[in-house]
């Protein structure tokens, strides 16, 4: 899978899906693709970040990362969107992004790319699969193709998630990535990156 290109899009409050993205960046260099790590711009106030140490502390390590742009989707063969989960759906921070993607929609460049997408929630049930079937609905309008790792791997017995790549961060939203996820996340950029070079060729 030489030379596929892939973009890793994602937001990140308190660090959990900026972990994750980064270890989907080195699986996806394994897998021998060319890749783009990029962070989507904040919208909260400043006062709300302040209000919780971790996002504060999370906010001032990344901010001078580079910022998702339209082209970074465009030069992509496969594409990850990671986000926290928000009530169920999709950040906003991530949702302006796909929501300033318009010009590229119409002229067609979005469409006829790999996709899939990674979340995190406090609780088992905090809304995971439904952030991620959300995120969806902006790839079926992209005319781009879902690669969801579905049961395609016996690990994902495990991890459990069919949709994409989720974890759990617990009660005090910090608990650490573990191989479950590890295992999931490199699955997951593998997957894509090869369905990503098929629909290039």
């Amino acid at each position: 899978m030489a030379n596929v290109k892939l973009s890793i899009i994602y937001y990140s409050s308190t660090g959990t899906i900026h972990a994750m993205a980064e270890r989907l960046r080195a699986a996806g260099e394994k897998a021998g693709a060319e890749v783009r790590l990029r962070q989507v711009a904040e919208l909260a106030p400043a006062e709300a970040i302040a209000s919780n140490a971790a996002w504060s502390q999370h906010f001032d390590a990344t901010k001078d990362e580079p910022k998702a742009t339209g082209d970074d989707v465009v030069w992509a063969d496969a594409v990850l969107f990671g986000t926290p989960t928000r009530y169920g759906n999709v950040a906003s921070q991530l949702k302006q992004f796909l929501d300033t993607l318009g010009p590229q929609w119409q002229q067609g460049l979005l469409a006829d790319k790999a996709y899939a997408g990674f979340t995190s929630t406090m609780t088992a049930h905090g809304g995971q699969e439904s952030t991620l079937l959300a995120l969806y609905n902006t790839i079926h309008h992209f005319g781009g193709i879902v690669v969801a790792p579905g049961y395609t791997d016996p690990l994902k017995f495990a991890d459990g998630n069919p949709y994409g790549v989720s974890h759990v961060t617990g009660g005090t939203n910090d608990a650490p990535l573990t191989e479950v996820q590890h295992a999931a996340l490199d699955h997951l950029a593998q997957r894509v990156v090869t369905i990503g070079g098929k629909l290039r060729s």
